[in-house]
């Protein structure tokens, strides 16, 4: 139940094992769906919560701003925290805290002694913890997977988000349905077997001190300060990191606000509840699907050709979009792009976690987590801001589709995508 006392690359010396065979490996595995699992349970269980109880917009509102300041404010820092102490210990201290939070307020709905102020805190807290999670990690993958395998494990990683959106949110709403406290219990229950799970994690011992750039586990090390700056330094002195997390930015933003639009336009045209669910459910499936082909796929096609075919077929998707009706033919088109996109991930990730020295895959995966989670928060705003000033879903989901034709284009035009580096060959 402690941290292996191996050097940095012991499991690279290790004979190569199936990933599914791989104890380690599915450790990490299970404990991050369990997370991930939780935090969709929270997205409905926590709006349901407040409208029951308040029937306030701007509580709601509230509620979801300071989650996702919580999750910008911490998540670059927490990269630090990845790189400097020990990471195991600290996602289990993380898990062990959100149970503990979770479970306080399942236990003030229950005894009738519930505060806006506590539920509030615990989303906070959450947020925040989480965001410390997810850092140490991405960088302990490759801790536990060899070389030649990781992008096989990456691609099974992007499956698990679309697992826990099609899951989760059914779950909870059930939950809350039969007993309000009931999501709560369970995202509690979930983060005690994730605790559990990793008490049997076993990481290598990582060199004391890092080296050059951070502090290993003995937490010596340079200032934090120091530390902060240097995953900023890493990620804009490497070119096809920086372009690479460029162009993801800009592409997850305008997604976000495309499935806005969708649903205003869905909205719109009269969809009904059931089409509205069964459309969203087509974006998850389609994602798990591709999760499952990604590593195949990105060890046949080369990763130019992954890159710029995805960014071509999602701009030309979402112009088919607006011309077909709303409702199921659109999540036929978005459950198209939720297939490539595990794909995508899984050829941009597998680089940034091989080029990236364990002394600072935190950090880098800090830098990275601001970014999508700065375009989680702004994309919703962009989207509703479109629909407004467009009049109306259509003419927005084409502005959508141009926009993401010009990422195209620059993608095309860029000499770091056209020449994006192969992976590393399997059984290296």
């Amino acid at each position: 139940m402690t941290t292996a006392p191996t050097d940095d690359v012991a499991v690279h010396r290790r004979p190569a094992v199936p990933l599914s065979r791989n104890r380690d490996y599915n450790v990490l595995w299970s404990s991050q769906l369990l997370s991930e699992l939780a935090l969709e349970m929270a997205a409905v269980a926590v709006p349901l919560l407040i409208i029951a109880r308040h029937g306030s917009p701007v509580q709601l509102g509230l509620a979801s701003s300071a989650l996702a300041a919580a999750h910008l404010v911490a998540v670059v820092p927490a990269g630090v925290l990845a790189d400097r102490w020990d990471r195991r210990r600290l996602m289990l201290g993380c898990q062990l805290l959100r149970m503990l939070g979770t479970a306080s307020l399942a236990g003030a709905l229950l005894m009738g002694r519930y505060a806006f102020w506590h539920m509030l805190l615990v989303v906070v807290a959450d947020g925040f913890l989480g965001s410390v999670f997810d850092p140490a990690e991405h960088a302990a993958l490759p801790q536990v997977v060899p070389p030649g395998q990781l992008s096989t494990a990456v691609a099974r990683n992007a499956a698990r988000p679309y697992v826990a959106t099609l899951v989760g949110p059914a779950v909870a709403g059930f939950l809350f349905a039969a007993l309000p406290p009931g999501p709560f219990l369970a995202n509690a229950v979930m983060f005690a077997l994730s605790s559990a799970a990793l008490c049997f994690l076993r990481l290598p011992r990582r060199r004391a001190g890092g080296g050059k750039e951070g502090a290993g586990e003995s937490g010596d090390g340079p200032a934090a300060g120091a530390d902060f700056a240097a995953g900023f330094r890493w990620v804009l002195g490497q070119p096809v990191i920086r372009t690479t997390m460029a162009w993801m930015l800009v592409t997850n933003l305008v997604f976000s606000a495309l499935l806005i639009v969708l649903l205003a336009l869905s909205g719109e045209d009269r969809v009904g509840p059931g089409e509205m669910g069964l459309t969203m459910a087509c974006f998850g499936v389609g994602g798990v699907l591709g999760g499952l082909f990604a590593a195949r796929l990105h060890a046949a096609v080369r990763p130019p050709v992954v890159l710029l075919g995805f960014a071509w077929t999602a701009a030309a998707a979402t112009a088919v979009m607006a011309l077909v009706p709303a409702g199921l033919p659109q999540g036929g088109l978005l459950g198209v792009l939720a297939f490539l996109a595990p794909l995508a991930n899984t050829t941009v990730l597998t680089h940034q976690l091989t080029v990236t020295p364990d002394a600072l895959r935190g950090r880098m995966s800090g830098v990275a987590g601001f970014c999508s989670g700065g375009a989680g928060v702004l994309g919703p705003a962009l989207g509703g801001v479109l629909t407004g000033v467009a009049g109306g879903g259509g003419a927005a989901v084409l502005i959508c589709a141009g926009c993401l034709s010009a990422v195209a284009l620059a993608a095309t035009l860029s000499p770091t995508l056209r020449r994006f580096p192969a992976p590393v060959p399997a059984g290296s």
